[in-house]
């Protein structure tokens, strides 16, 4: 199989930023990267963009992190408690996942994207959870949140 080098002009998850050289099946390069105008083939000429590339990427990965600490702060200031329909003694209806999540933290006016929560696994009892919330490569914390239950729970006599 034939490979190209070429020089990415925006960022790519999997691939790398913009102003990174990388060597790709030369199909995915001549078929879908260059028309589309995210990479140029890596010539002589083309060689002295990547300096100019590499500081628009430190730019922007500096406002990114930025935001992302910014984020943090709103996210560890909020209280989240989600309230789930449950029988009789407790026992939760489905479970709580990254979507009951992103949908309460929305109500808070946090917006947030599904791939950035991981759930370990979906919260299925009443009580205390946690999620680990990646917002930048360099920042990732975990999000505490509660599930309780809509109706009263009846102890049994």
């Amino acid at each position: 199989m034939a490979n190209a080098a070429i020089l990415l002009l925006k960022p790519l998850e999997g691939l790398g930023g913009e102003g990174d050289q990388v060597t790709v099946k030369a199909g995915y390069a001549r078929n879908f990267l260059l028309p589309q105008g995210m990479a140029i083939p890596v010539t002589r000429s083309n060689k002295k963009q990547i300096e100019s590339l590499q500081k628009a990427r430190a730019v922007r990965e500096a406002k990114e992190l930025e935001n992302a600490q910014g984020l943090a702060e709103k996210l560890k200031n909020a209280r989240l408690t989600i309230a789930v329909k449950t029988g009789a003694e407790g026992k939760v209806f489905g479970s709580v996942t990254a979507n009951d999540l992103i949908a309460r933290l929305k109500d808070d006016g946090i917006e947030l994207e599904k791939k950035k929560i991981h759930l370990r696994h979906p919260a299925k009892t009443l009580g205390k959870h946690a999620a680990q919330v990646k917002l930048h490569a360099d920042l990732v914390f975990d999000l505490e949140f509660e599930v309780v239950s809509e109706n009263p729970i009846e102890a049994k006599s």
